[in-house]
């Protein structure tokens, strides 16, 4: 259970004045509620060191088309990001902070004023003052809303006399446990004070692993990030902007940030299209693991500061192109939070994203983990990786197959030149291997089948190309028209006929 704690650090401007409600469906234009945190940043910036001891907690909650991420640092504090649609009035955030023990909101953050962002504010609030442990801060971009929602939402912060502050780029959230830095928006509003390029943006670190989450920024935000902290990009996870619309996560935001890890929160079929299908190609040409809450449901990212344990109520692909054609769970489903993979490394490491056993259903819950670390190790994509056949007899006589070569980075853009992938396989025994039947299947599930009568001789190899070609007693091919093997590290597992495993190699 996470139990209530104050702030270390709580030196802010605070808000001087709160306007009452207002009836009716909205209301006037206001000034920004809070003063500029310009003074304040000095302050900010003497938050406690963080430290790579202890677990972080990430969970990207499923709540349709818009967005919610519940942070649990090592010090047990809570940050909630954004709280929703207005139309669901904080229902499924409420139902999944209760679902995981959490009795109060150390910290409450407003990207930006968008509904979508802010829907479920007010009923948060009004939940953790009458019948938790409270809110303890509120952080705002201080770029003001004309509807409803957002006048609820204030209202509610001055009902219950919370400290409300405005923050911009260069702020430091005083959250125990982890850095938490603010890059974005500037003091002076991008794009004529437009709510989506001004949303609050941060960089979350613990010990290897970073965490950036860009709100809905779009091309001047994501500019704006890119020109004044591009050598503070560096993130092992991205939250793609703005729901995954093909106006952010631009091509200049993937090669600054570099991550290895994307989520995406909208909804499946999303009336706007959400994630657009040039996001997904941008992403997949990076050949970054995708994780769409529409179709792998509430999304927990566990680290101890240098592994990432990432967990979803769905197993479904993490190649991004292939999102869309995955079955979609609805928000507010119940099924358990299952481990699906784990990152060995973060971005001070070469990292490895490795898969675990997804197949008992054990649930993650704040605080807890449900499972161990798997594996550590170290590749270079950029050129074919050669593997020694077994050193025991024993292993070697099981199994007789051998990987002795993988080539996992093709040249230009993976999913272009499909044949530049390829595996190299050779009958390291003694007599012909037989293949009917056999699988080759990387850690999303992937599956290559290899042909009837498909023999290798002694000491004969195989290379397995990825994309279309006439298959040869040397040369065999995928048939996929997409790329399979992820750059920054995937598994290879060969099956026999019966199923079982003969073969399994991390690169």
């Amino acid at each position: 259970m996470v139990t209530r704690h104050t702030p270390t650090v709580f030196v802010l401007v605070l808000l001087v004045v709160l306007s009452g409600c207002v009836g009716g469906g909205t209301v006037a234009p206001s000034e920004p509620r809070t003063e500029s945190a310009s003074e304040a940043s000095a302050s900010l910036q003497t938050a406690n060191a963080t430290t790579a001891s202890g677990t972080l907690e990430v969970h990207y909650i499923n709540v349709g088309q818009a967005t919610s991420t519940l942070v649990v640092t090592p010090e047990n504090e809570t940050m909630l990001i954004d709280t929703g649609d207005w139309r669901d009035d904080g229902e499924y955030v409420l139902a999944y902070l209760r679902a995981q023990n959490i009795t109060r909101i150390d910290h409450l953050v407003t990207t930006h004023a968008d509904a979508d962002h802010i829907g479920g504010h007010a009923s948060v609030i009004e939940y953790y003052e009458q019948e938790a442990d409270g809110v303890g801060a509120v952080y705002d971009p201080g770029i003001a809303s004309s509807s409803r929602t957002y006048e609820s939402y204030l209202d509610a912060v001055e009902r219950y006399d919370i400290p409300l502050y405005r923050v911009v780029s260069n702020d430091t959230l005083p959250v125990a446990g982890v850095n938490v830095s603010v890059l974005a928006p500037p003091a002076e509003p991008l794009a004529g004070g437009e709510r989506n390029e001004n949303s609050v943006v941060l960089m979350m670190t613990h010990g290897q692993q970073r965490f950036l989450l860009t709100g809905d920024a779009e091309t001047e935000g994501e500019n704006y990030l890119v020109e004044t902290h591009g050598d503070r990009l560096n993130a092992t996870v991205l939250q793609a902007g703005h729901h995954g619309s093909n106006s952010s996560s631009s091509d200049a935001l993937l090669d600054a940030s570099s991550p290895q890890v994307a989520v995406v929160s909208s909804a499946y079929q999303s009336q706007y299209g959400h994630p657009h299908e040039e996001t997904l190609a941008r992403l997949g040409e990076r050949s970054i693991a995708t994780y769409w809450t529409a179709v792998h449901g509430n999304t927990v990212l566990t680290s101890d500061g240098r592994n990432l344990t990432i967990a979803t109520q769905r197993n479904a692909t993490t190649v991004a192109p292939e999102l869309h054609t995955a079955p979609p769970i609805e928000p507010g489903a119940t099924d358990p939070v299952v481990e699906r993979a784990t990152l060995v490394g973060g971005v001070a490491a070469t990292p490895m994203l490795v898969a675990t056993d997804g197949g008992v259903d054990t649930p993650v819950t704040a605080g807890e983990s449900s499972g161990e670390s798997v594996g550590s190790g170290e590749s270079e994509a950029s050129t074919p990786t050669e593997t020694e056949p077994p050193a025991d007899d024993d292993a070697a006589t099981a199994a007789e197959l051998s990987l002795v070569s993988v080539q996992a980075d093709a040249s230009g853009n993976d999913h272009g030149n499909t044949n530049g992938e390829y595996l190299v396989f050779e009958n390291s025994g003694n007599s012909p291997l037989d293949l009917t039947g056999w699988t080759v299947a990387d850690e999303a599930g992937h599956t290559y089948t290899f042909p009837m009568g498909f023999t290798l001789a002694p000491g004969a190899r195989v290379t397995l190309y990825t994309g279309e070609g006439s298959d040869t007693d040397t040369e065999l091919y995928w048939g996929s028209g997409n790329a399979v093997w992820n750059n920054g590290g995937d598994t290879i597992r060969v099956s026999d006929g019966t199923g079982t495993v003969v073969l399994e190699e991390r690169y």
